[in-house]
């Protein structure tokens, strides 16, 4: 897909793309740190219809949303054909501004990280000192009952 990338002196950067309908659609990243998701009018795809303005952490919360379904979904069809590995998401809510080694997740539970999704950026591989932030999903992959306990661990602590 096509990404456009226009960048607006003394505001910040527009990213838009065309959808199947004929719509752009996108985002407004501010100098400050904000952020506006922008879609424009059926008929001019010049013209927004409407924008929605997004903090940070919303902005990171939509992102995740949108981006880790497609990496957990890819990570399952690599596994389809392993007997009993399952690929999660989890939500990471009970150690924000703890490390991954702190959960002790693969001794616990037999289950491994094997991608961190933040702000819709996916980070593979994250080591035992990876810290984690509000707002973080594991992707997690390990047999069912791992995957409960992982999310129990990750959630409650």
């Amino acid at each position: 897909m096509n990404v456009e990338v226009t960048p607006l002196p003394g505001i910040g950067v527009r990213q838009d793309f065309s959808i199947r309908s004929g719509r752009r659609i996108g985002v407004i990243s501010y100098r400050d740190g904000k952020f506006e998701l922008i879609m424009s009018k059926q008929d001019d795809p010049d013209t927004t219809a409407a924008s929605i303005p997004l903090t940070p952490e919303e902005a990171g919360t939509l992102a995740g949303l949108l981006g880790a379904p497609q990496l957990v979904s890819k990570l399952a069809r690599q596994h389809a054909d392993i007997t009993g590995i399952t690929t999660r998401q989890l939500p990471v809510t009970a150690f924000a501004a703890r490390t991954l080694g702190d959960t002790a997740l693969r001794t616990r539970t037999g289950a491994s990280i094997v991608a961190v999704v933040r702000a819709g950026n996916a980070h593979p591989s994250p080591g035992p000192d990876f810290l984690f932030e509000n707002g973080d999903l594991a992707v997690v992959v390990g047999t069912a009952d791992g995957l409960g306990t992982a999310a129990d661990i990750l959630t409650g602590g």
